[in-house]
């Protein structure tokens, strides 16, 4: 079965620009469970052939549906109808350890690593006294080359050596440490994204996103780490386990 035999043909009562009616006819598919998550998509010459239409018109297409977070380039592997990663609220893990968890490779570009002492606002959450040092980092977090999530955290000063300290996992340095928090308290409502976090995470301002918001502690209560993460909504379920008892 070739791929428009699979997902549909352009219908002639059509009037849209084909790059538009192919867009419409993949996220068909996709929503029709005609395409499932990392299906691949087909290369361009292939599908304009198959098409009929130009591989500048496909590329057009194909280049709104990245944008759209419907799918995604991997580089030297082809182009995949992305797969939704599952956030659980039950379990407190890291972004790499989810991501590694559902196959995924996870990484990081990072913005910003400081130490300095502690903001009223990082004061009142973290519990510390003002003056108190700190480290901060932003990142913005990967999955496959995709970015799925920009994250702002602040940790208490003595939970770390250095801000240096962390390469890749801020949780695997923490538990270097002997400071991974064993429990934490997080926060969760959706809003449109502001136009700095919608650049580096590169959709449009006001995208749909979910702030989640959280207080991580060791065992003793002690507060750790307070975290404020912009995640793309159009890639991310949230995910809790309920029970009765």
């Amino acid at each position: 079965m070739t791929f428009s035999e699979r997902v549909g043909q352009f219908d002639p009562d059509n009037r849209a620009p084909l790059y538009v009616q192919l867009q419409q006819i993949i996220r068909a598919a996709i929503a029709d469970k005609l395409l499932a998550q990392d299906d691949a998509i087909p290369p361009e010459r292939d599908l304009a052939t198959e098409f009929g239409i130009s591989r500048i018109t496909v590329r057009k297409a194909i280049e709104g549906l990245v944008d759209e977070g419907l799918i995604v380039r991997r580089r030297g592997a082809g182009t995949f109808v992305a797969a939704r990663v599952e956030k659980s609220f039950s379990k407190l893990s890291s972004f790499s350890e989810d991501m590694q968890a559902r196959g995924r490779v996870p990484s990081s570009e990072l913005i910003l690593r400081s130490e300095g002492s502690v903001t009223p606002e990082e004061s009142l959450s973290l519990g510390l006294s003002p003056g108190t040092r700190v480290y901060r980092f932003q990142r913005v977090r990967y999955a496959d080359n995709v970015p799925m999530a920009m994250e702002y955290a602040t940790i208490a000063g003595h939970c770390l050596p250095s801000a240096e300290a962390v390469e890749h996992s801020l949780y695997a340095a923490l538990e270097a440490t002997g400071c991974r928090p064993v429990r934490a308290l997080q926060r969760l409502r959706a809003i449109p994204f502001p136009a700095e976090q919608a650049k580096r995470l590169g959709v449009e301002t006001g995208h749909a996103g979910l702030f989640i918001e959280r207080l991580g502690y060791s065992a003793d209560g002690e507060t750790i780490e307070f975290t404020q993460s912009y995640y793309r909504g159009d890639a991310y379920d949230v995910v809790a386990e309920l029970s009765a008892i």
